[in-house]
């Protein structure tokens, strides 16, 4: 009987550095995630941690993590180095529903580190002719943009606001929360046409829904992803579980509908 809690081992092949305290790794596995998806990421003696995905290829092998230094477990990944070994499994819990999107307007809005898991999202519609898509990110200062190059990109095919707390010398860049710039959005009129994706901080993620309702949006074509801290993620622990919802099981990815019974 195989044990559901063995990680893999697996070696690191880049590491980039986005901020002073954001990371991009990539790690060689056989893990296939899909969109939305996580990946519970160990060092043997020291712990482990959920971390969201955020790129793969199923073809080449190979997954990256944003991962922050924000405590045991991740001041020990920084400390690694190309070559080095991680231990992986998963994946776990549920992806975006990539066919439900296809063909609409897809509003994609994001606050710091919350890009890292749309980010393969983004990358599967950034070409699609077929598919319009907005995109809304909010970061504190200009520090704390990730995946700058891609989102100069990003900003060259597809409408974008990119907003900071302060200036940061990227052309078209504005100043203020993502909530304020929900109205101003060149929404589709058929609100059936609509699939609003919002992931970020829990009040961010609550203050944007409420702004899209407030234009009429259905709870039903809104989408969240939660970052909870996953333990088990195999709904045995309930270290995630919400009133009677297992995060790891049921989501990370809620319609508004569930969401709104979730959000702190």
């Amino acid at each position: 009987m195989n044990n559901i809690y063995l990680p893999t081992a697996c070696e690191i092949l880049k590491i980039t550095k986005q901020t002073t305290i954001e990371w991009l790794f990539k790690v060689k596995t056989d893990i296939k995630p899909e969109c939305g998806q996580f990946i519970q990421v160990s060092i043997p003696k020291v712990g482990e941690a959920p971390i969201s995905v955020a790129d793969y290829s199923h073809e080449e092998g190979w997954v990256e993590f944003l991962i922050r230094k924000v405590g045991r477990v991740t001041d020990s990944i920084f400390n690694l180095s190309v070559g080095d070994t991680l231990f992986l499994r998963g994946a776990y819990g549920n992806s975006f529903p990539i066919s439900e999107y296809q063909g609409k307007h897809l509003v994609i809005v994001s606050g710091g580190s919350g890009l890292a898991p749309v980010r393969p999202l983004i990358k599967k519609f950034i070409d699609d002719k077929n598919t319009q898509m907005d995109l809304l990110f909010g970061f504190k200062d200009s520090d704390s943009i990730l995946f700058k190059d891609e989102v100069l990109e990003w900003k060259n095919k597809r409408p974008m606001v990119l907003t900071v707390d302060k200036a940061c010398g990227i052309e078209g860049e504005c100043v203020g929360l993502v909530t304020q710039y929900i109205p101003h959005l060149n929404l589709a009129k058929d609100f059936n046409q609509l699939e609003i994706v919002i992931v970020g901080p829990p009040m961010m993620m609550k203050f944007s829904a409420l702004e899209f309702l407030k234009l009429g949006i259905p709870e039903e074509a809104i989408w969240v992803s939660f970052e909870r801290n996953m333990s088990c993620a195999v709904g045995k622990c309930g270290h995630c579980k919400i009133d009677e919802t297992y995060v790891c099981l049921e989501g990370p990815i809620f319609r508004y509908t569930k969401a709104k019974e979730l959000l702190d």
